[in-house]
């Protein structure tokens, strides 16, 4: 009996010391999340309870030209983003795990700009890419090419997006870096000995050895895919020009739920985009069984 009572004092202690997060996650995340999917089927605007419409706000956005423009930018965005993303930072990473003198360095610099923060990037590359007297055109103009409007134009504004996101990889850069420094030295001297050369090393051993964090990255590339929002945000003074091409999914939610205080049809957008990352992170999930491997599996 004295121990039970010992062991249920243990319990309600624990319990005790948890209960301010859970306290914070009932109230600040738990009820919101309910209270969302229930404004997604009203009129909701904040400054009135709203009327219940049933699934009017869902059947409002298949038919809401700037909802599908926004959807396609961001798709465009995650496709062409995220592979590039695993490739380049794949990359950087081998390079940066050489044995070189001085090499800390290099791995400081190319971790440095993910310290800066978005909206003092996204300044810096309206800079850089400004057709006008940009330093990206005018070495362009030095090699005799005519560069383009980037962020003016329709067809490069999001490729100018892609290409500043991928020269802030460096957090991704040091997770594989770490998945590469984890791979026992053992499995090269094997290869080795079967006289695989350097490349044959990294398809055969490096590569397949490395696939759990490529994994881990391609799942939270794409979330974060689907959530970009401060780039284009900033660059566009939250406008999405020019004709939509950078008005982003999260970027036109946010629009609708805080500047024209549409919460319910904010709410519904919300749900598809959370219904939409589940579902690619389950196939994602679902097919890793395939293509992952685990040391020692």
């Amino acid at each position: 009996m004295k121990r039970q009572s010992v062991e249920a004092g243990e319990r309600l202690y624990g319990w005790l010391f948890a209960s301010p997060w859970l306290i914070g996650l009932l109230i600040f995340f738990l009820l919101p999340l309910a209270a969302s999917i229930y404004f997604s089927f009203t009129t909701y605007s904040i400054l009135e309870p709203g009327e219940f419409i049933g699934f009017n706000n869902y059947r409002e956005l298949m038919e809401d030209k700037v909802f599908w423009a926004a959807v396609f930018n961001t798709v465009y965005f995650a496709v062409f983003f995220v592979p590039l993303s695993i490739v380049s930072g794949v990359l950087l990473a081998l390079f940066l795990n050489m044995k070189v003198k001085g090499m800390a360095i290099y791995r400081t610099i190319y971790f440095l700009p993910t310290l800066v923060p978005q909206v003092a990037l996204a300044v810096l590359w309206m800079w850089l890419l400004n057709p006008h007297f940009g330093l990206v055109n005018g070495m362009l103009d030095k090699l005799g090419i005519a560069g383009p409007a980037w962020l003016g134009s329709e067809f490069w504004s999001k490729p100018s997006l892609i290409l500043m996101s991928l020269w802030g990889i460096g957090q991704a850069v040091v997770i594989y870096l770490a998945g590469l420094q984890d791979i026992s030295q053992d499995y090269y001297d094997a290869a080795e000995v079967d006289g695989a050369n350097w490349l044959q090393k990294v398809r055969n051993v490096t590569l397949p050895l490395l696939t759990p964090v490529i994994f881990f990255n391609l799942v939270m590339g794409v979330i974060g895919a689907f959530q970009q929002f401060t780039l284009p945000y900033t660059l566009t003074k939250g406008q999405g020009t020019p004709a939509h091409s950078l008005m982003f999914y999260v970027m036109h939610l946010y629009d609708n739920g805080f500047k024209y205080f549409k919460m319910g049809y904010a709410s519904a957008m919300a749900w598809l985009l959370f219904l939409a990352i589940m579902l690619l992170t389950g196939i994602l999930f679902a097919t890793s069984k395939r293509w992952v491997h685990y040391q020692g599996k």
